[in-house]
């Protein structure tokens, strides 16, 4: 083990620095859409019952990476290992940096499958699961789509954390209205009173020794996590809580096709979904070249891509538009000034911006779509690239989501 010291004045420097108040700085609602500020009407907003916890296609241009099946959808990577201890801060993003300066994204831990066919011991009910997300992190973002487009918010409840996420990582709000919440989404831990996410992780696992990502589906029966990798997730609430379901004939993974749909989709991540991370948490200019290189490069084909087809896998919406989305929703937003993803914002593609119009007006999904969740979450949560946490009034995003659109023409 390589230790080093740092010499005494940079000691008491930090100590200084540890020790200074905060400040957190409250974003200008000023050109965040009407629909990304609130939930909605009433009845969105509803909560499903939550159960006491029991004792115990087309292929695109470029074809995918092999390397890739090795690197499915992490969870957010501004959480560090719980390894170092239970008293260990867990909010410092650059611990997955590697020695070339490049961000390399961990694996998720908790990887069990509710099943409808009862080959698992968790089964699909109305009130049993819990999903913890954020408004603000982009895996998070793909479950609540999914759970918007299949209609299951009244079978499966949601816990969302506050944006910004300090040393000890993602936190639950100790009342309704805590100053940072802006949309007034957030809501106190329901089950345990718990005031981080890492606390619930060593619920479920007390000698739990892995990363404290949301989202987390969790199940109150048997009191534990099931799944804490959200294309797994999104997944299982596509297929096995159809039961249950407002929209149980809206299909995100036809099976004769699921093969491709999910190749299709990891065929963009590395570059897009993990690449606007990789040029943001670099830490050498080969490192951030390389991604940034390859981020637009891959937006590029993307943008050829959708110039002939309304959603990624042709007429139909699936799961890799559900995986592609969140990404591109928070590109002009955030991605562009606070992760140097500066060459082009997804304004300037013709057909990306159509899509991003065409997937946020569907049905349920510009309800998921919080800015100012995710502009505070970005802005306040990264000292290493915005030390103030100032948070941009800009830029205007009038009209961004909700121009019209004219896709439904495309045959792809």
């Amino acid at each position: 083990m390589n230790l080093t010291f740092a010499p005494p004045f940079a000691l008491a420097a930090a100590a200084a620095a540890a020790a200074a108040p905060r400040v957190l700085v409250r974003a200008s609602p000023r050109f965040l859409p009407l629909r990304s500020v609130a939930w909605g009407t009433a009845p969105t907003r509803r909560r499903a019952a939550i159960a006491a916890p029991a004792v115990a296609t087309p292929s695109i241009t470029r074809p995918p990476s092999p390397s890739l099946a090795a690197a499915a959808c992490r969870g957010p990577p501004t959480m560090l290992s719980a390894a170092a201890g239970a008293g260990a801060k867990v909010g410092n993003s650059m611990m997955d940096v590697s020695k070339k300066g490049e961000f390399v994204r961990k694996a998720s831990s908790f990887r069990d499958w509710v099943r409808a066919d009862g080959s698992t011991r968790f089964a699909p009910a109305a009130g049993r699961y819990i999903l913890y997300v954020s408004m603000a992190c982009p895996w998070a973002h793909r479950t609540l789509i999914t759970r918007a487009l299949k209609g299951l918010e009244s079978a499966i409840a949601t816990v969302v954390v506050h944006p910004h996420m300090g040393e000890d990582g993602w936190h639950f709000v100790d009342a309704k209205g805590e100053a940072g919440d802006d949309s007034g989404r957030c809501e106190p831990e329901p089950l345990f009173g718990l005031k981080n996410v890492s606390q619930l992780y060593r619920k479920a696992k007390p000698d739990y020794d892995g990363r404290f990502t949301v989202p987390v589906l969790w199940c109150t029966q048997e009191s534990t996590i099931v799944n804490n990798e959200s294309s797994e997730i999104i997944q299982m609430l596509n297929s096995e809580f159809n039961e249950v379901a407002a929209k149980p004939n809206v299909e995100l993974l036809p099976k004769d096709r699921a093969d491709s749909i999910l190749e299709l989709a990891q065929s963009f991540y590395n570059n897009v979904n993990n690449g606007v991370y990789r040029c943001g948490f670099a830490t050498t200019q080969e490192a951030y070249d390389k991604a940034f290189g390859e981020l637009f490069g891959e937006l590029d084909r993307l943008n050829e891509h959708l110039s002939t087809r309304r959603f990624m896998a042709g007429r139909e919406l699936s799961l890799a538009d559900v995986r592609l989305f969140p990404t591109l929703a928070r590109f002009d937003a955030v991605y562009v000034q606070h992760f140097k993803c500066n060459k082009k914002q997804i304004k300037e593609y013709e057909h990306l911006h159509g899509f991003v119009r065409d997937m946020y007006q569907q049905s349920g999904v510009g309800e998921t779509v919080d800015i100012g969740h995710i502009k505070r979450h970005y802005c306040t949560s990264h000292p290493t690239i915005n030390k103030y946490g100032i948070i941009p009034n800009g830029p205007d995003l009038t009209d961004y989501f909700t121009a019209a659109v004219h896709r439904t023409g495309l045959t792809g």
